[in-house]
């Protein structure tokens, strides 16, 4: 009786056991957890959202007022203790507040069991930013003293439309080892013409410096700017997002530090340039913009020509500044001179030393008479920074000759900064009527592609090649046909043969020359060979590099040397039948296979 109430405890317990361990595992939950409430607005805020059920469907909050520095960062955990399992997945954020304040980590959501759980909103209060210990075994402290982000900026303060580099520069040093690297934010530039340069993929220089310490160097971006417009103008900070592997307290059984996989970001900081602008006194009214260091010239590409023919005048500059952004002097030229719009074409490349090469304008020039023709002198005026002050460049006056062509009555010579026009003599020739008829001849002659004479050939060539295309394809057929019937006749002989055979099955010696004359005829036939060619060794061979089986030529040979044997030695009526049959059927299964 004692035994049994024992027995009955016991069983009460064991289900009261079970049913608490169902009803734990039952309760699902789905929370938010922090690794403070209350952080710098230079540091990091940790963020794990946490679920005892694997779950789908995972949307985070929106982190308004947060920068997501890394993450979502998934993580399962899985444990069996005491006969209880237990389950736990991690969703885990790193996030840096942008401002000051008390601000909210919203809900996130997940779908488990066909079920919506939300987390419950988490506040946070960011203070001032605030000094982070000098603990050489911290994490943010080794991470503040071995990396840094720096731009370097050629001239912080100067002119407008001056050329300015900035070279961003990542440095590093042991004991932080990077591993990848994501730009987060790059600089906008809106107050500036910019140019990248092509860097091509970073590359680490291990003998960098950084304020007279060694550093590992990597150049990470260039760009050249060109200020648009002159007071302090904002430059946005370019920022990083580092993954690095930093060693943490922990260490090894050799006593070496375990590295543990960490993330940073890292900004080369605001910058504020002083821009200069242009100075107003001697400022030439000619003045376009150009500022930099410059050469300047006019060239023509003849100076003596038939009137009605044409030239070139090119106005050229060369040197290093801002090529992109002025506009080259006009040429002045007399209006009796026919004058076209310039073509621009530019030369420039981009380098750290700023933006160098050469723009020019061609303009095409068309004289309709004869005399000669002044090209009066261009100015080109720029601001050299170097001397913080305006130069004007001129060019010479060129004189173009204009040869064999009509007189005008008045050549107007005039130019256009309105000196005097130098009268020229009047011929008879100076006005004509427009002749009706008249008697034209090419100047040059006419092209042989698409003419007359292109498509006489072409239709030449091409019934050349039709012609021996088919008469190549009547040659090739005819061969074919006289195979083809040489092949027929052949199977009709052996068809001959083999009913010849049949006819004979009365006389076996006349039966057995017949069906051997009529294998011979059908090999002949198929494998094309002559009479003198059928030995057994021979027949073997063609059959085998035709690709007849092995079986198949073997069978044919026996049935061969049979009829030789059988026109010597009696047979019975069935064996006469047999031969026969398998006459018939290794034929069909040759020609089957061939």
């Amino acid at each position: 009786m004692v035994i049994m109430m024992k027995a009955k405890a016991l069983f009460f317990l064991f289900f009261l056991f079970v049913g608490i361990s169902s009803h734990l595992q039952a309760q699902i939950s789905f929370d938010a957890k922090v690794s403070k409430k209350r952080l710098g607005l230079n540091e990091r805020l940790r963020v794990d959202f946490v679920m005892n059920q694997n779950g789908d469907n995972f949307v985070p909050p929106n982190f308004t007022n947060f920068l997501v520095v890394s993450g979502p960062q998934q993580s399962v955990n899985r444990s069996w203790v005491n006969g209880v399992s237990s389950f736990s997945k991690t969703y885990t954020y790193f996030l840096t507040p942008k401002v000051k304040g008390q601000l909210t980590i919203g809900q996130a959501q997940i779908t488990i069991e066909s079920e919506v759980y939300k987390t419950t909103p988490i506040e946070i209060v960011v203070t001032e930013a605030v000094e982070k210990p000098n603990d050489p075994n911290n994490i943010d402290y080794l991470t503040d003293e071995n990396i840094h982000l720096v731009a370097e900026i050629s001239n912080p303060s100067p002119y407008l439309n001056e050329g300015i580099t900035i070279v961003y520069k990542l440095y590093f040093r042991n004991p932080i080892s990077i591993t990848d690297v994501q730009e987060l934010e790059s600089p906008s530039y809106g107050d500036f013409w910019s140019s990248k340069i092509n860097i091509g993929r970073a590359q680490v220089n291990p003998r960098g410096q950084y304020k007279g310490e060694p550093f590992n160097e990597v150049v990470w971006q260039k760009v050249v700017l060109y200020p648009q417009k002159s007071g302090e103008l904002k430059l946005e900070p370019l920022t990083l997002n580092l993954s690095l592997n930093v060693p943490s307290n922990r260490r090894d059984l050799f006593g070496r530090r375990i590295l543990t996989q960490g993330q940073k970001t890292i900004t080369a900081g605001r910058r504020t340039l002083r821009v200069k602008p242009l100075p107003l006194e001697g400022q030439p009214e000619n003045f376009s913009g150009a500022v930099g260091q410059f050469d300047f010239d006019v060239i023509l590409s003849k100076d003596a020509l038939r009137a009605s023919e044409s030239f070139q005048a090119k106005i050229k500059v060369d040197g290093k500044g801002n090529l992109n952004l002025f506009k080259l002097p006009k040429i002045n030229v007399p209006n009796t001179l026919e004058v076209y719009e310039p073509e621009r074409s530019e030369n420039i490349k981009t380098t750290l030393a700023g933006t160098q090469g050469s723009v020019e304008e061609n303009y095409t020039i068309v004289p309709q008479y004869q005399g000669k023709y002044p090209i009066p002198e261009v100015q080109f005026s720029f601001f050299d920074p170097k001397s913080k002050s305006y130069k004007t460049l001129r060019s010479q006056e060129l004189l173009v000759d204009v040869y064999d062509g009509p007189t005008a009555g008045i050549a107007n010579t005039d130019r256009q900064d309105g000196t005097l026009r130098t009268p020229l003599p009047v011929s008879e020739s100076t006005f004509r009527f427009i002749q009706l008829e008249t008697k034209l001849t090419p100047i040059r002659e006419p092209s042989f592609w698409m003419s007359s004479k292109f498509w006489i050939l072409f239709s030449l060539a091409f019934i050349v090649l039709i012609s021996g295309y088919l008469i190549d394809r009547f040659i090739l057929q005819k061969s074919e046909d006289s195979s083809t019937i040489k092949q027929r006749l052949a199977q009709k002989l052996a068809k001959k043969y083999l009913s010849s055979a049949k006819k004979a099955q009365g006389n076996q010696v006349e039966f057995y020359e017949a069906l051997e004359r009529a294998l011979h005829n059908y090999l002949k036939a198929k494998l094309k060979i002559e009479t003198t060619e059928l030995s057994k060794a021979k027949i073997q061979t063609l059959l085998k590099t035709k690709n007849v089986e092995h079986e198949v030529a073997k069978d044919f040979i026996s049935v061969v040397e049979n009829c030789e044997l059988a026109r010597y030695a009696p047979g019975s009526d069935g064996s006469i039948q047999a031969d026969y049959e398998r006459a018939s059927k290794v034929m069909a299964t040759i020609d089957r296979q061939l």
